[in-house]
């Protein structure tokens, strides 16, 4: 009996030492996997110090945003999305300057041609609706983007027979929503609308050269169009 109960001691006092060495091991183990696993701060948003900008961004780095996005032949839906989260991964800065260049697209298409072309189209055209014409004629790409505001008459090839509207609402705010995600802030108090001025807020006042109670004058602007679409 005495024999068995030594027997015991010395089991369980090895036992203990051994549990003791493998604690060590597990605590050596897990320190060594903290250092190396270390988080590295993110940069927050400056926004006390962040200038405002009146700088847009490169436009073959935008047109090519535009590329990405048609090659993935997405729905308009997705498209927004996409969009969005390639903004994403650029500075603030260039998050702003996508919205300015988008503005200066804007304005510079803000013509009585192109409005007779969304007219017919859509058949209709709100001022809302001719902005978003234009963000959806952008949407298509640079070449039918220039395309259509040498000759309205070209949007022709970009007719869909199973669409009901062209227009593109969301791409309007995609630069926007991309901004509050990445800096939680809106984009909007750091533009530098003192220096940029080609926005929507200094249209043109257009003079119309067609008129929808003479749609002989829709015609002689978008005969293509007119011959095709036009249903009154």
């Amino acid at each position: 009996m005495k024999k068995t109960t030594t027997f015991l001691s010395v089991f369980l006092l090895l036992t203990m030492v051994a549990l003791a060495q493998n604690s060590a091991k597990v605590k050596e183990v897990l320190k060594k996997t903290t250092v190396s696993t270390e988080v590295i701060p993110v940069v927050a948003f400056d926004s006390i110090h962040f200038e405002k900008s009146s700088e847009m961004l490169d436009e073959e780095l935008y047109w090519s945003i535009i590329d990405n996005m048609i090659k993935e032949n997405l729905s308009q839906e997705d498209q927004e999305i996409f969009i969005t989260n390639q903004l994403e991964q650029l500075t603030p800065k260039e998050i702003i300057g996508f919205r300015l260049r988008t503005d200066k697209l804007l304005f510079d298409s803000y013509t009585s041609d192109l409005w007779c072309a969304a007219y017919i189209m859509n058949g209709g055209s709100t001022d809302g609706g001719f902005d978003y014409f234009r963000c959806w004629i952008i949407s298509k790409g640079k070449e039918a983007y220039y395309n259509a505001k040498a000759n309205p008459d070209s949007l022709i090839n970009l007719v869909n027979t199973a669409q009901d509207s062209y227009e593109f609402e969301g791409f309007w705010f995609v630069a926007m929503n991309a901004f509050l995600n990445k800096t939680d802030h809106e984009i909007y108090n750091y533009i530098d609308y003192k220096t940029f001025v080609t926005n929507d807020e200094h249209y043109p006042l257009l003079t119309f050269n067609w008129s929808v109670d003479d749609p002989k004058t829709m015609e002689k602007i978008c005969p293509v169009l007119f011959q095709k679409l036009w249903k009154k």
